[in-house]
């Protein structure tokens, strides 16, 4: 059976206008929800860790990068090729020693619509679900890290600055076969 011209692709892109709406009002019903910010971005932090652990096998199959033999080559394959792929900005990666590393978003694309954080919810960290795609992508791939804001536009700092602090690498247990 032959499939008609006019049908769309199994895999449409969503238009990253639709994406920071529906996250707007995802966080905006969040506020709603839950009283205090830090519950938020315990929400949103969660909800950005189950993202990533399952982003990095598409990011994985897509982009055909190889394996990073470094911290820093880790970070600029999540700057140049993942932040790219996926919401179009390419972040200036900075370094402050071996393990830690900060990604600096000139124009942050999450907050494309979004002028000043809602009144009252000053201790609110709107994008802190890319902290937790970071955090869970690098999981997926054996690599144990703290993922933080240090700087955000929504806070009146010039740029949106995520702060990566490589842990430790984990080892996999190799499991002995029965025979």
């Amino acid at each position: 059976m032959s499939r008609p011209a006019n049908r769309r692709p199994e895999n449409p892109k969503i238009s990253r206008e639709l994406f920071v709406l529906t996250y707007g009002a995802l966080v905006a019903q969040l506020c709603k929800d839950y009283e205090k910010d830090e519950d938020v971005n315990k929400y949103l932090d969660s909800m950005g860790y189950n993202i990533g652990i399952r982003l990095v096998e598409d990011f994985l199959a897509r982009s055909s990068v190889k394996k990073c033999r470094s911290y820093s080559e880790t970070t600029d394959i999540i700057a140049q090729v993942a932040f790219k792929m996926y919401l179009g900005v390419v972040p200036t990666v900075t370094c402050s020693n071996s393990t830690r590393f900060s990604l600096i978003l000139d124009k942050n694309p999450l907050v494309d619509f979004l002028e000043e954080l809602p009144a009252g919810r000053s201790s609110l960290c709107y994008c802190s679900l890319l902290c937790g795609a970071i955090r869970g992508a690098l999981e997926m791939i054996h690599l144990a890290a703290e993922v933080t804001f240090i700087q955000d536009t929504l806070k009146g700092d010039d740029v949106t600055e995520i702060g990566i602090a490589f842990l430790k690498k984990i080892e996999t247990r190799k499991h002995k076969r029965n025979k």
